[in-house]
């Protein structure tokens, strides 16, 4: 005999598991997250949290076994936090997803994917690139993440963008404890002219599509509050304040190992050291 109320039951479940989804993947009408609060600092303090492990425990992770799997499911996770993004927009037709809206020409993107093969081969080339690009553009989006200003803690792509843009950081700074991995003047050169070249494809598709594309943020300032604000509205003059300032961030992002380098070669150097003389055994 058929048990109708288990059914009802089961159907009832399934809807309100599919309105659920319907909230959970959508996004508000109003305003669900707001800047500097603790949905915005606890992401970036659990990131902080997370390289410091990795820094503690860095030589119990370069002996593990099974390090190289640890590699591999951090690759994953940046595979999964960059392709559930575009899931997301599928799965939800109210999002109304515009394919030119949302074109691969993004510095955290790249980053991300970058870091996913980083994380597997140990490239140096893909380290140096992501690392700049890191400290010079995804910081951005770590300061005022406005892309999620109505979609908080309770929605999905809440958390999608904290994944996408704390586990890029993770990734260079486990290469760097772990696998001891740094960055050179030539690795600023190399990422300076890769960043180059997507700029250069973010300023053809922005001229192509015309009014609406606002690829690396070049075209006109956000639709909300971020720190590009201050960004001149003029093309040329915003694009020469971002040329100043993503220089800048360069510098910054090399200033520790340019310091290292100094103390290191200012110890070698040292009288006590360089003047010293070697004696043969007797």
């Amino acid at each position: 005999m058929i048990q109708y109320s288990k059914i009802i039951l089961f159907l009832r479940g399934v809807y309100d598991m599919k309105e659920f989804l319907k909230y959970f993947l959508g996004q508000g009408e109003t305003e669900e997250f707001s800047a500097f609060s603790f949905a915005h600092f606890a992401p970036i303090i659990l990131m902080v949290g997370v390289i410091l492990l990795i820094y503690f425990f860095r030589d119990k992770i370069r002996n593990f076994k099974y390090e190289k799997h640890l590699r591999g499911l951090l690759a994953a996770a940046l595979i999964f936090s960059e392709m559930s993004y575009y899931w997301r927009l599928i799965a939800v037709p109210s999002l109304e997803p515009n394919p030119v809206d949302h074109l691969p020409i993004t510095v955290c993107g790249w980053a991300v994917i970058m870091c996913s093969f980083l994380a597997v081969n140990k490239n140096q080339t893909l380290f140096d690139i992501s690392y700049f690009w890191l400290f010079s553009g995804t910081i951005f989006a770590l300061i005022t993440p406005t892309v999620i200003t109505y979609t908080g803690p309770t929605r999905f792509r809440f958390y999608q963008f904290w994944l996408e843009h704390t586990l890029g950081y993770i990734t260079v700074f486990y290469m760097i404890f772990v696998h001891k991995m740094r960055p050179t003047v030539k690795s600023a050169v190399k990422s300076y002219v890769a960043l180059g070249g997507l700029t250069a494809i973010a300023l053809w598709a922005n001229r192509l599509i015309g009014p609406g594309a606002n690829y690396l943020f070049m075209a006109r300032p956000e639709d909300t509050p971020s720190v590009l604000d201050i960004l001149p509205p003029n093309f040329a003059l915003r694009f020469c304040v971002m040329l100043a300032v993503i220089t800048l961030l360069y510098f910054l992002a090399y200033l520790p190992w340019l310091i290292k380098d100094k103390k290191a070669g200012a110890v070698k150097n040292h009288p006590t050291n360089a003047g010293r003389i070697r004696r043969d055994p007797d």
